[in-house]
């Protein structure tokens, strides 16, 4: 980066920083750390809630996500403004009435104590992989831009993060986010602008798209049934729908960032800000990564967007057959433009399209298989080595093609992004341990300033653990999926136990602490041997707690305890 690279990423990270330490200057007790003070207005929660979902992930991940696979990827929040409305009228006023500082603190009201640090248990464990995600995601941009080892530059970033979340608890982090989504959804804004400026003159923006199209990236909604497809509209709005459920209505993270608000009605309406524009904004993300693929199709791209990894191969003896498919890619590279330039023609002549298209469909594929063949090319070269490839597109194109200040803006966006949601995700951490382990069963009956300590101490010992589970991201092949498989996976079965509390009054919980064991079993073992898309675990996670829990509290004679007013 050049200096006023630096000077633009600095500044909005320091006066970020320090604006958020200072308003949280006078935060002396453990319910202001943990609960945040419950002050906040509903817009500053619903860009709370916001940033705490949008990590730096989001902005490397899902670009690249619309490049390689198009605009799809949209479904999976089809479940999002359904489940604000849902939450609003069902679970969040259940909390506000009993004064929670986590979700889980509910199911031993309802159930009993191991049911709730089974629920926190399965929490810890899915979110501090999460954080180690989140935590990684900046560390490929660091890495890649300056050529720093990735594991030295998660540990810098992670004691970054652990340093900003302690400073304040909750309240930081609420304070903070408001001004990181100024400067992300400002950043995203501008980059939009930079690039669609940098297509061809001639270029409308439904040239740009009649490109995607063209590509296969436009499908934007896919109605089939099948349950082998990642992203249709149903899995969006079933499995999707289950997911959102789980992680805004039982994941701690997003749990206590609407507890913070000075009303119930505030909290409501903080979560329906998010309802609306969770899915507008995603769209934008993943156009954003459209227009990045449109300009790649009038300027060479790498035949690998991981440059690190790509060094690494030519110094092996695959390094001639690496020589080889790079040829093969520019030669198709440039027929695949010379059919696209024929279908612009074709536009705006208004001649027909169809032989065009049909160019650029077999074209595009040509490359698709000298990319496949490249990939497959690293993974021998380094056995062991999953060739991550789609995180590196959007940050590439950055770092080569963005201007001096743009630069230093986007850094400042993915930082922000990263910090936003791995603070919000160590609070919740430490806040769980503190409230739902270390007071309920180790010291019951310590000062207020003792579990202040204890909060902060738990909040560096997750950060260090999530430090140590960055380490071992680098084996999956796209972030953006990753974070969402791994809350799949876990969330269902939550998700259930919070359902069977609500409205199954007479399961008690003996029962549904074995169907939840049972449950998330049968969810691991799907998640391995099936090819199942990754929503529906949401699905059957839930489902299997609920007709569990009922048929073991049959057999087991249970009563069930009545849900506190």
């Amino acid at each position: 980066m050049r200096p006023i690279d630096w000077l633009v990423l600095a500044g909005t990270l320091f006066l970020i920083v320090a604006y958020g330490v200072w308003k949280t200057r006078g935060v002396k007790s453990a319910e202001a750390y943990l609960r945040g003070g419950s002050d906040m207005k509903w817009f500053t929660i619903g860009l709370s809630v916001m940033a705490t979902q949008a990590s730096a992930i989001t902005f490397l991940s899902t670009p690249g996500q619309a490049y390689e696979d198009g605009m799809g990827f949209v479904q999976f929040y089809f479940g999002v403004p359904l489940a604000m409305v849902i939450l609003s009228a069902t679970i969040v006023p259940i909390y506000y009435r009993l004064r929670v500082y986590t979700a889980y603190e509910y199911l031993e009201g309802r159930f009993d104590q191991k049911t709730r640090q089974l629920t926190g248990f399965l929490f810890l464990i899915q979110r501090g992989l999460g954080a180690g995600l989140s935590i990684y995601a900046p560390a490929i941009i660091v890495s890649t831009v300056f050529g720093w080892p990735v594991q030295a530059t998660n540990l810098a970033i992670g004691a970054l993060v652990i340093l900003y979340t302690v400073s304040g608890g909750t309240r930081a982090v609420s304070q903070t986010q408001t001004y990181q989504m100024a400067v992300i959804l400002g950043g995203m804004v501008l980059a939009f602008v930079f690039i669609f400026h940098q297509l061809p003159e001639h270029m409308s923006f439904g040239d740009a798209l009649g490109v995607a199209g063209a590509l296969g990236k436009m499908k934007v909604v896919d109605f089939s049934p099948r349950f082998d497809t990642r992203y249709t509209f149903w899995a969006g709005l079933t499995g999707g729908l289950f997911l959102q459920l789980a992680y805004f209505g039982t994941d701690q993270s997003q749990v206590q960032r609407y507890l913070t608000g000075s009303s119930l009605g505030e909290s409501r309406l903080g979560l329906l800000m998010n309802g609306l524009v969770k899915v507008p904004m995603q769209f934008f993300i993943l156009l954003v990564g459209l227009t990045v693929l449109v300009f790649y199709q009038f300027h060479e791209p790498p035949v690998f967007f991981n440059r690190a990894e790509l060094e690494l191969v030519r110094k092996t003896p695959q390094a001639a057959e690496l020589a080889a498919l790079e040829t093969a890619h520019a030669e198709a590279f440039r027929e695949k433009r010379q059919h696209v330039e024929a279908l612009l023609a074709a536009r705006a002549e208004a001649r027909p399209e169809t032989a065009a298209r049909q160019g650029v469909t077999a074209a595009a594929a040509r490359v698709a298989a000298v990319r496949k063949d490249v990939k497959a090319l690293v993974r021998r070269a380094h056995p062991g080595h999953e060739p991550n490839d789609a995180d590196y597109i959007f940050i590439t194109f950055v770092t080569q093609h963005f201007p001096e200040g743009l630069v230093g803006l986007l850094m400042a966006v993915i930082f922000c992004a990263a910090m936003s949601s791995s603070a919000s995700a160590l609070n919740a951490l430490g806040s769980t341990t503190v409230v739902d382990f270390y007071r309920r069963s180790v010291r019951p009956a310590a000062s207020d300033a003792h579990y202040l300590r204890a909060a902060k101490l738990f909040t560096v010992l997750w950060g260090a653990l999530a430090v140590l589970f960055a380490t071992f991201a680098s084996l999956v092949d796209n972030l953006i999926q990753a974070v969402n498989i791994i809350g799949s996976i876990f969330y269902g079965p939550t998700l259930g136990v919070f359902l069977v509390g609500f409205f199954l009054k007479r399961v008690g919980g003996t029962a549904v602490f074995w169907a939840t064991v049972v449950s998330q079993g049968l969810v691991i073992v799907v998640a391995r041997v099936s090819s199942i898309g990754y929503l529906w675990y949401n699905v059957i996670g839930c489902a299997a707690v609920v007709v569990l829990g009922i048929g073991l509290s049959w057999v087991l004679g249970e009563g069930g305890r009545r849900r506190p007013a």
